[in-house]
């Protein structure tokens, strides 16, 4: 499912009225369905409901909900942000309905508006039907009015397509946004899911096609959530007369004396995502550490100076190198100055495709040549600060456009990690992970997930794909700890545990569902979920 621009969208609906025939009146019902269907789900009748509407077509949405909800036995008012004299023509003909069917409906105009506003804790649900797509300045007046009120309100509010005074593009608060509980998008996602404050205001999240013209929906914009289907069909499957050496050698170059369990995390997240041989080049004492943990494991064991690898070390994985399919390079590393020594002179040669994470990507940031070869960075937007020489509030605040601008500095796939982790490389579209949970923000998950990478590299996926897959999978294991153990205090290492039952789960579902469309949603496990809708 691709991810469209607030422009894009727009385009989309004129082409959809254009070119398809398809009337605005007839989006409106749609949406309107759309999000009472996602209301009743919530909140089924007898409820009360205040549906805040704006002058635009988001209004006109809200409309039509309301007439919906009256007929099905919900108490409604709806607060319009406007004079009547305001309203767009299609909205106007759904508020011409509303009145046919008696529903209370209070303009901004009215004296009591101000109190009906004030009065929204005394409701049930409120919907948000007050700003939509085309929102990019600073929100005043009566829709500043309505935005405060719902959310003084206490009330939990589902909003429609995007929540109002949030930009669609870039996430951002437009001086006062909704909080909402559930957003249900039409026609496609917005780029304001996945970053900004959008990202947290737009709650839990689910797309609708309204109706629009299939074709429009699936033209390419740039930019994809990734979607189950297709990660199933990628990750490679086992022969019956395969054996160890068929399904990678992976080599992982991590830890130091302070940081051995990063290097035993990556090395996890290789076995359980199914390399046929592991082995960790690191200092002794990190070899030991692992040794005891994880006997799967061979090792490489590396000349130690201060603690860490020392700049002599290079040439003995140098002459090894042949013997392995892929390499990391980073967890646990530290930054002390001979490590710094050693990947310059590794990298100088290296022609193995690689995952560079957490340290070798800040001695990276710090002037060290990368590999030639090619390779995959994955940094968190910390680690992609120091790289690109900007804020992390910067990155966070436009993490598609950064991520281009990383792909096109470094010219090698980035994987930006965070909730909705971004992977883009050179002439491909940005992808967008839609698994995972905030319980993964804690110690040593960027390490699992770069051993995954690693052995998905080893198993001749090409960094892109292997960074789309790998945090898709990780995701899915983050998501299985959620629903087993809870969804805050499990560990890095429980994730690599449930990797094979992700696999297994992501496998499963493809094959289930192969005829089925993905709808979408951001689903969190932890999350009552209804059923999805075709889009």
């Amino acid at each position: 499912m691709w991810i469209a621009s607030a422009a894009r969208m727009k385009e989309i609906d004129r082409r959809a009225t254009e070119e398809f025939g398809v009337s605005i009146a007839a989006l409106m019902e749609q949406a309107g369905r759309a999000v009472f269907d996602a209301m009743s789900e919530t909140l089924p009748p007898p409820a009360r409901v205040a549906i805040f509407c704006g002058k635009g077509h988001n209004g006109g949405d809200g409309f039509a909900i309301a007439r919906l909800a009256t007929l099905s036995g919900y108490e409604v008012e709806v607060l319009v942000a406007a004079r009547e004299s305001e309203l767009a023509p299609a909205t106007h003909q759904q508020y011409q309905m509303c009145r046919d069917y008696q529903v209370p409906v209070f303009f901004y105009d009215d004296p009591a508006w101000t109190l009906k506003s004030e009065c929204v804790s005394c409701r049930d649900i409120v919907i948000d039907a007050v700003l939509g797509t085309g929102a990019n300045g600073e929100v005043t007046g009566a829709a500043l009015d309505a935005i405060i009120a719902m959310n003084q309100g206490g009330v939990p509010v589902i909003s429609i397509d995007v929540p109002s005074g949030i930009h669609a593009d870039t996430g951002e608060d437009l001086g006062e946004s909704v909080w909402a509980m559930r957003t249900v998008t039409l026609g496609l996602p917005k780029p304001c899911f996945f970053q900004g404050i959008g990202l947290e205001h737009s709650g839990y999240w689910t797309v609708d096609s309204i109706g629009l013209p299939p074709g429009l929906l699936h033209e390419s914009t740039g930019v994809k959530l990734v979607d189950p289907e297709s990660v199933g069909n990628l990750i490679p499957e086992r022969m019956k007369s395969s054996h160890k050496g068929d399904h990678g050698r992976v080599l992982i170059v991590a830890g130091c004396a302070a940081m051995p369990g990063a290097a035993l995390l990556c090395a996890k997240g290789a076995v359980r995502s199914g390399a046929g041989l592991v082995t960790v080049a690191a200092i002794p004492s990190v070899c030991q550490t692992i040794a005891s943990a994880l006997p799967e494991v061979t090792f490489l064991p590396l000349e130690e100076q201060d603690g860490a690898i020392s700049p002599a070390s290079s040439a003995i994985i140098l002459r090894e190198a042949h013997r392995f399919d892929s390499a990391i390079f980073g967890p646990g590393l530290s930054m002390t100055p001979g490590v710094g020594e050693f990947l310059g002179a590794v990298w100088a040669d290296w022609d193995l495709p690689s995952c560079i994470d957490a340290d070798a990507l800040n001695w990276v940031a710090k002037g060290i040549t990368p590999p030639r070869y090619e390779s995959i960075f994955t940094p968190h937007p910390g680690e992609l600060s120091r790289l690109l020489r900007t804020t992390t509030a910067e990155i966070q605040g436009d993490r598609f456009g950064t991520v281009r601008r990383a792909v096109d500095e470094f010219q090698r796939a980035i994987l930006l990690k965070g909730p909705f982790s971004i992977i883009g490389d050179r002439g491909l579209p940005l992808s967008a992970n839609p698994t995972g949970n905030p319980g993964m923000a804690s110690a040593g998950m960027g390490d699992v997930l770069s051993g995954m990478i690693g052995t998905l590299l080893a198993q001749d996926l090409p960094p892109y794909l292997a960074g789309i897959i790998g945090s898709y999978w990780h995701g899915v294991a983050g998501d299985l700890c959620a629903e087993q153990i809870g969804l805050v205090g499990y560990r890095a290492s429980e994730v690599a545990i449930t990797i094979p039952a992700a696999r297994a789960k992501i496998t499963a579902s493809c094959e289930a569902h192969s005829d089925s469309v993905y709808s979408g949603s951001r689903r969190l496990p932890f999350m009552p979920m209804p059923s999805p809708k075709s889009s």
